[in-house]
């Protein structure tokens, strides 16, 4: 680009198609600035935008999540009169959705007058990316119910796998997949590795390898991460690195998606020694400069294997500002570990950084409770209350045929709850029978044990595993996806559930 910019700059009156050219050079550069730097010197020259400007610069805006800027551009765009171009309408869905304006992109979106291929890709894929899973599916719906004359292509198939893999929506994923087929659609990298990363988090790990392995050429290194990463989410760590060694042989290099994911195998299975080596290998080896997701994971590694001092000193020596997550991590690690002097300095720099995350108040108020800290506990939970943050609730999907049932704790909307409760009060027998003792220490509250039982026995998870075996053939594997951490009890009755 600096040679094109040199020979415009030589260009003594560049016309509207000089212009253009230079800012979509920019634009589709890795440093898309200059682009509305130029733009301002054609507004000095009184050259007037035509259909093709304003998309170009939304998309360099949508790439700087320059919000401020992109906004003025839709104002210029509607007063110059393309409010009804579907190319600049396009890419103001894009950049709305780009920036986290979903409301905003969504609005474009009903307003115009003509939708195409590109306006549906543009806002599925926005809500899709950006944990709008639901409405993304809901707006796959009405394209192919209201709009006729639209098809779907491989696009818009990545972006539904996408939201599927958000939702753990296996058998809506496994229709998706068919449909490619079906279609003839075609068979890319882009849906394979979509079609690898679903399966991966529906914890098909099986089924993510079978498409991994059917790529043959077509297998890159997004591939290898995907798999990599599934591996590690699922509890496959030590495969999780075989593969990694698998693929260095391959003469692939790694991302720096990829080592996040070697760092979070490491993690997961203690193996602290490994971890350091892998982060040195970071810039030694593969000319990576650590960010701070990678600085992020030898957090949790030492953490999860009980190094919380070493874990503050490794914050402390970051060559950047540790941000939010890197003392959420640490937090976590001493509530696990119940290491109150760190774990209320962790609270200290999160109070400072991201105040009214209820995800802080919730870990802190755990790490009281398990030392027995009534008071300090009550205490924050009244402050929580006072600062206006409310607790994310925890809540449970499952997939039934072709729909998603959602549980909370305790959850009695449901048309089957009486069923329900009965089906839990029956397991709660069985299990008795066999041995099991609640883990009533998981539940931190100040209340006596028969509530911390029955407390546990209606967590979202169970009320979704209750649900699933009244609706389900015996035999039939269930799903559950959570959105937050799964107690131990829970873990130690799901595994107990399997041998009744």
């Amino acid at each position: 680009m600096p040679y094109a910019l040199s020979i415009f700059s030589q260009i003594h009156s560049p016309d509207v198609f000089t212009f253009n050219t230079i800012i979509r050079g920019f634009s589709q550069s890795l440093n898309p600035s200059p682009a509305l730097s130029i733009h301002r010197r054609m507004l000095a020259s009184s050259i007037p935008a035509d259909t093709h400007t304003y998309p170009f610069l939304l998309k360099a805006c949508a790439k700087l999540m320059a919000l401020r800027e992109g906004e003025k551009l839709h104002c210029r765009s509607f007063k110059d009169g393309f409010e009804s171009s579907v190319f600049v309408q396009n890419t103001l869905v894009h950049f709305y959705a780009a920036c986290g304006l979903f409301e905003n992109a969504h609005h474009v979106f009903e307003r115009m007058p003509e939708r195409n291929l590109v306006t549906w890709n543009s806002v599925i894929n926005g809500f899709a990316l950006n944990g709008r899973p639901n409405e993304a599916l809901t707006l796959f719906r009405e394209m192919m119910f209201e709009d006729e004359c639209v098809e779907p292509d491989g696009f818009t198939m990545v972006s539904l796998l996408t939201a599927c893999a958000e939702l753990g929506a296996l058998a809506l994923g496994r229709r998706v997949h068919v449909f490619l087929f079906k279609k003839g659609l075609d068979f890319n990298a882009h849906v394979e590795n979509s079609l690898i990363d679903l399966y991966a988090k529906c914890g098909r790990i099986d089924d993510a390898y079978k498409v991994f392995v059917d790529m043959c050429e077509s297998r890159n290194v997004v591939s290898w991460t995907s798999l990599i990463v599934g591996l590690a989410m699922n509890g496959f760590s030590n495969e999780a690195l075989e593969f990694f060694a698998v693929m260095e042989q391959e003469r692939l290099v790694p991302t720096e998606i990829t080592m996040v994911g070697v760092l979070y195998a490491c993690s997961h299975c203690g193996l602290v020694d490994d971890g350091y080596q892998y982060f040195n290998r970071l810039q030694q080896q593969y000319n990576i400069v650590p960010k701070i997701e990678h600085y992020g994971c030898m957090v949790d590694l030492l953490g999860r294997a009980g190094l919380v001092e070493e874990a503050h000193n490794y914050i402390i020596s970051m060559p950047m500002a540790p941000n939010a997550v890197v003392w959420r991590t640490l937090l976590g690690a001493c509530a696990m570990h119940k290491t109150l002097a760190l774990g209320e300095v962790a609270w200290a720099k999160l109070s400072e950084l991201d105040p009214g995350h209820s995800g802080d108040y919730v870990l802190l108020s755990n790490l009281y409770a398990s030392v027995g800290r009534w008071a300090d506990v009550h205490k924050l939970r009244r402050n929580m209350l006072k600062s206006g943050v409310r607790k994310k609730p925890g809540h449970s999907l499952v997939e039934l045929g072709n729909r998603v049932y959602e549980f909370v704790m305790g959850d009695r909307s449901h048309p089957q709850s009486d069923s329900i409760y009965e089906m839990l009060e029956e397991i709660a027998v069985k299990l008795r029978l066999q041995g099991y003792t609640p883990r009533t220490s998981n539940v931190l509250a100040d209340i006596e044990e028969e509530e911390k039982e029955n407390a546990l026995n209606y967590h979202s998870e169970r009320l979704a595993i209750a649900f699933a075996l009244m609706n389900t053939s015996p035999g039939m594997p269930i799903r559950i996806v959570k959105n937050l951490r799964v107690c131990a009890d829970c873990h130690l009755v799901t595994k107990l559930i399997e041998g009744l």
